[in-house]
């Protein structure tokens, strides 16, 4: 038995390219998720009457369970059969998706988003696992993660005009009943194409920090986005803050005196690639994230769009990024990914710059345009370079644990940023209010605000990048990981 396994590993799979598109394709469908509810965020908060600190929930509830849990998802997928968690994960997705399209309440539906979020940190990492082990290293797994990547970049892009369209069309729900039918049926046909397979190593599950982690998250962030009714300096403030601190500190002893195992394996940071690369990743979320949060808000409850113009709007944005990543690809081969991270931040510093001059009586082609096309480009110039970054010069063992956390870095930098621009706005919408503004202004008034303070958060990732990442040379540069970020 275990002398036919190595004869098993290194013979081709015969239906790999078939398998490549059901891994894709629910890819495709995590990657969709994150982006397609923004567009329907305005219907949701007005049929389930979300307040307008709560709305970003709807978001951060899928962000924070995906990010915490993803790199236990890894894991999880190399002990018990990545073929066998890519299933599980495609089922408790699917599942999750279900019942948020059929929330009647607030609460109902954060907890699915945070189920859904689950579900995909356990299918995004099976499935990469899957493709990476099933195509041969070189020029045939270089093709099949570029299709890989592209399929991925499409889901985001598709995301935001399909979730126009059925917000439009259908309602709100569809947006989370439109997973239903994509996960069953790479469920089911899964077992067909994919080939099972296992991590050689023996590992363990770190239950115990992925849940201290994420819990310290979602108390952190609970406290930031409650903090302008409950008060900057109350009890429950201060005391949810001091418990969220509490929870992360208790997962770094975990991490280095009491799990075999651990699911962040915190000696990695000594890599300064890894280290400066996440610190910038956070901070891009952080910026990023919240922008594609407030202007579906501002084209909806400001300029009047409907669901689906606010989607159409969104188009330019997602193909400036599909055509910068993909020059930004051939670009780090050429220069190397610092000089392209820096001018990724930099644009990205100036597109949310632009994007303080919105007005409330604007217009997309005026107000909106131009600043998300600088912003779509700086994200293509800077999550490209990142990860490559991210997982130069790191052993072969830690490649899938860096690219892990450089994902886990965007997502938690999303919900971090998302809380404290979403508390930032809305203190000054309702001061703006106080003082008699009309709503449509008191509302510029707070999107602008968020976006100055997102734009300095770019600002600090430039800082970062310039000083702390260091060059890395071409022979650094893993082929197959720069082919496919």
């Amino acid at each position: 038995m275990a002398s036919a396994a190595p004869s098993h590993e290194t013979a081709p799979d015969p239906l790999r390219w078939k398998a490549l598109v059901v891994l894709a394709v629910a890819q495709f469908m995590v990657v969709l998720d994150a982006s397609i509810v923004n567009v329907a965020l305005p219907s949701i908060q007005r049929d389930l009457d979300f307040s307008d600190a709560s709305l970003q929930w709807v978001v951060n509830a899928y962000t924070l369970a995906f990010g915490g849990f993803l790199l236990l998802g890894g894991r999880a997928a190399d002990l018990f059969g990545r073929r066998r968690v890519f299933i599980a994960g495609l089922g408790l997705f699917s599942v999750a998706s279900l019942a948020g399209g059929f929330a009647t309440t607030s609460e109902w539906l954060i907890i699915a988003r945070g189920v859904q979020g689950l579900g995909a940190a356990i299918v995004a990492p099976a499935a990469l696992s899957i493709v990476t082990t099933t195509f041969t290293e070189g020029a045939e797994r270089n093709r099949a993660l570029g299709i890989w990547g592209a399929l991925a970049g499409a889901g985001g892009a598709v995301g935001v005009l399909l979730g126009g369209m059925l917000t439009e069309w259908a309602g709100w729900e569809w947006v989370l009943f439109v997973n239903v039918p994509i996960g069953v049926a790479a469920a089911i046909v899964a077992p067909r194409f994919v080939r099972e397979s296992k991590g050689q190593e023996e590992t363990s599950l770190d239950i115990a920090g992925a849940t201290l982690v994420t819990g310290g998250l979602i108390v952190l962030v609970y406290a930031l986005v409650d903090a302008e009714s409950a008060g900057w300096g109350s009890f429950q403030t201060l005391g949810l803050i001091a418990l969220a601190i509490v929870l992360l500190v208790l997962f770094v002893v975990v991490e280095l005196k009491l799990v075999k195992h651990p699911v962040m394996p915190l000696q990695i940071f000594r890599n300064r690639n890894v280290a400066s690369a996440d610190s910038v990743a956070l901070l891009v979320g952080a910026s990023l994230f919240s922008m594609f949060f407030f202007i579906s808000l501002y084209l909806q409850q400001v300029l009047g769009f409907s669901a689906l113009d606010a989607g159409l709007a969104y188009l330019p944005l997602a193909f400036m990024i599909i055509v910068s990543a993909g020059s930004a690809s051939q670009l780090v081969t050429k220069v190397g990914p610092k000089p392209i991270l820096v001018t990724g931040l930099v644009l990205t510093a100036i597109g949310l710059l632009l994007f303080t001059q919105i007005d409330a009586n604007g217009s997309f082609l005026g107000d909106v345009l131009i600043p998300s096309l600088v912003v779509a480009a700086g994200l293509g110039f800077s999550f490209v370079p990142l990860t490559i970054t991210a997982v130069a010069g790191v052993t072969h063992d830690e490649a899938g644990l860096a690219s892990g956390l450089i994902n886990t870095a965007q997502q938690v930098g999303g919900a971090l940023g998302l809380a404290v621009l979403s508390s930032i706005a809305n203190s000054k919408i309702s001061s703006s209010l106080g003082s008699g503004t009309a709503m449509p202004d008191a509302l510029t008034d707070g999107f602008k605000l968020a976006f100055l303070v997102g734009a300095g958060f770019a600002v600090i990732g430039v800082v970062i990048a310039l000083v702390a990442v260091p060059r890395v040379k071409s022979d650094e540069l893993p082929q197959e990981v720069a082919v496919g970020a």
